[in-house]
């Protein structure tokens, strides 16, 4: 059995998103069903609409960072009740018998994890669609408790900015006595600032944009590089331990490669749509590593929202109405947004 809703979504790459009509599941005994309140717009989101990595099945219904109350849940669930505030990120099920699930590490299921949005529903059949919508169903174990001293509109970026980042900081080992650097303030890249700062990190910001050289400092970082000075960037040659590149335009990545000391490694977490070149010396040259990272999993995911809570970190954010989603989403391909927008899905009808 299915229930219709309404939701934002387009039906080709080439078309304005608006309202369509959707389907969800009824509650299985395993379910846990949500009012969506809030639902960040991540570069992704673009990315998918517009089809820029060839892999978009349309319709689709964007939103992977949501935000909702608790409206009913299933025989079986114990974790959650009616009114709780409560999350669903990037991930809605995985096999949960293969080793990276065993091992809490969904986003890596070998079986083929479950977006939030556009991958096969293994429910109702043809492809799950996002947070853009009144409401979502999500099996319990993969929906998040949203700390109660997080304000949940801005802490809604941080289902997909803030673990994005989370994971690989803490994967990387940065903390106290490390040089971290981050490639990009915008809506990852503010987010990993913060984040970085609070694990203890010494966080120095490269960006290409004079007017981000204060920003970085505001959002905590430690020094901020304008990457256009050579001078500045060769005050850093080999002495930085991790570099987080969290930009998704095309770019360079090699004069940031010659910045990190001997087994350092750069982290790629933004996702540009053509691929990127590495120079072989420029990582010969004192044993350093090009590394990508994506999402957590579950756990690692309530782990960063905790500790977000413990450091009072939230993403800053711009909200918008749902009928200003189009708008939201040329303003974010210009880059003009500090630092995500967040769409007020409250009254959505």
């Amino acid at each position: 059995m299915t229930t219709v809703i309404k939701a934002i979504g387009t039906a080709a790459a080439d078309q304005p998103l608006g309202v369509m009509k959707i389907q969800r599941r009824d509650l299985r005994p395993d379910d846990v069903k949500m009012d969506i309140l809030y639902c960040g717009i991540c570069h992704s989101d673009l990315h998918q609409a517009k089809n820029d990595f060839g892999g978009t099945t349309f319709p689709v219904v964007p939103g992977h960072e949501i935000v909702g109350k608790v409206t009913s849940v299933g025989s079986d669930v114990n974790r959650f009740k009616v009114g709780d505030i409560v999350a669903v990120g990037c991930i809605v099920d995985s096999c949960r018998e293969c080793s990276p699930c065993r091992h809490d590490l969904e986003q890596f299921c070998e079986n083929g994890t479950s977006l939030s949005y556009n991958t096969p529903d293994p429910h109702l059949g043809g492809m799950t669609y996002g947070g853009f919508s009144q409401t979502y169903v999500c099996r319990e174990q993969y929906v998040l408790r949203m700390p109660e001293s997080l304000d949940p509109a801005a802490a809604a970026p941080l289902l997909c900015a803030g673990i994005t980042t989370y994971s690989p900081l803490k994967h990387w080992k940065a903390g106290a006595g490390k040089v971290v650097g981050i490639l990009g303030i915008g809506g990852l890249g503010h987010v990993a600032i913060r984040i970085a700062k609070a694990m203890g990190a010494h966080v120095v910001v490269f960006t290409t944009s004079p007017a981000k050289v204060a920003d970085a400092k505001r959002l905590g970082a430690h020094d901020a590089v304008l990457t256009t000075d050579a001078e500045q960037m060769k005050a850093y040659t080999s002495k930085v331990d991790l570099i987080l590149d969290t930009v998704s335009a095309q770019h360079d990545v090699n004069a940031y490669l010659k910045l990190l000391r001997i087994d350092g490694t750069l982290v790629l977490v933004g996702l540009p749509a053509k691929p990127i070149e590495i120079g072989a010396f420029n990582v010969v040259k004192g044993r350093r590593s090009f590394a990508g990272s994506n999402i957590g999993g579950i756990a690692e995911t309530q782990e960063m929202l905790d500790f977000c809570a413990e450091n009072g970190i939230v993403a800053d954010i711009e909200m918008v109405r749902p009928d200003q989603i189009n708008e939201a989403f040329e303003r974010l391909e210009s880059g003009d947004v500090k630092y995500r927008f967040v769409v007020d899905m409250k009254g959505f009808d």
